[in-house]
C-alpha cells in the first residue's frame, strides 16, 4: 500500500469515529437559512428574546402567542446538538442581539452517547462565545428533559443538568430553567402523560409545564 493510500485509510478511520455533527457540519445549511427568513417585530420596543435549539424548541409553535408581552422569535432547529449551534453561532444568536436568550441543547448530545462532561465543555464554549459578544443578554439554559424514549440513559443527563446547573450558579446573568424537576415525580420518575406516541417529544400537557417553568424568566 503507498504512503498516500495509508494515510487515507487512517483520515477516514479517523472520521468515521467522530460524531455524525463533526463528520457533516453543514447539515442544518438549509434549515438555518430557512429559520434566517424569520425576523424580529419592525420598529418594537419590546424585548428581543430568541429561543433557540433541538426540536422541542421547534414543536413550540405557539411561543409568541404565550409571550405576547416581549418580541419573541423561534429559532430552533431540530436534531440539533451543542456543536451545531456553535456551528451557528453567528447567524442565530450573535447576528440577532437578543435581549434574552433561552437555549434547549444537550438532550440529543446524551441521546447519541456523548458523555455528559465533553457536552458540559461546549456548552462552556457557547456561553463563553456570548459572553465576549453579547455581555449584556441574559442567558437562561433549558435543562435537557426527561422524557419515555431516552430513560435509560437518565443518569447521564442528570449528570449534566447538575453541571449545567452549577455553572450558572457561578455566573451573572445566566439562569437555569429547571424543566426535568418539573417533569418528574416524587420519586423522581418521568411522568408518563407528557409525551407524544415517540415518547421522545412532548404534548400539549408537557408544553404547559415548560410554560409554567419558563415564565418567570420573562415577567
Amino acid at each position: 500500500m503507498t504512503s498516500f493510500h495509508s494515510v487515507l485509510w487512517v483520515g477516514l478511520a479517523l472520521l468515521a469515529g467522530l460524531p455524525a455533527q463533526a463528520k457533516y457540519p453543514h447539515r442544518f445549511d438549509a434549515k438555518v437559512e430557512q429559520l434566517l427568513t424569520k425576523e424580529f417585530l419592525e420598529n418594537s420596543a419590546l424585548p428581543r428574546v430568541v429561543f433557540t435549539g433541538s426540536s422541542s424548541i421547534v414543536r413550540w409553535q405557539n411561543l409568541k402567542t404565550q409571550f405576547p408581552h416581549r418580541d419573541v422569535n423561534n429559532l430552533g432547529f431540530g436534531g440539533s446538538q451543542f456543536s451545531d449551534l456553535i456551528h451557528f453561532y453567528d447567524e442565530l444568536i450573535k447576528n440577532q442581539r437578543p435581549d434574552l436568550l433561552f437555549i434547549y441543547e444537550g438532550d440529543n448530545d446524551i441521546a447519541r452517547g456523548k458523555e455528559p462532561g465533553v457536552v458540559f465543555e461546549q456548552a462552556k464554549e457557547l456561553i463563553t462565545r456570548i459572553r465576549s459578544d453579547l455581555p449584556q443578554t441574559r442567558i437562561v439554559l433549558i435543562a435537557p428533559k426527561p422524557c419515555l424514549a431516552n430513560w435509560a440513559k437518565r443518569d447521564s443527563y442528570r449528570k449534566l443538568n447538575a453541571l449545567l446547573a452549577d455553572l450558572c450558579d457561578s455566573q451573572d446573568n445566566l439562569e437555569f430553567a429547571d424543566v426535568w424537576s418539573a417533569m418528574v415525580d416524587d420519586t423522581g420518575v418521568v411522568l408518563q402523560d407528557l409525551f407524544v406516541a415517540d415518547g421522545d417529544h412532548m404534548n400539549t400537557k408537557g408544553y404547559a409545564i415548560w410554560t409554567e417553568v419558563i415564565s418567570p424568566f420573562l415577567d
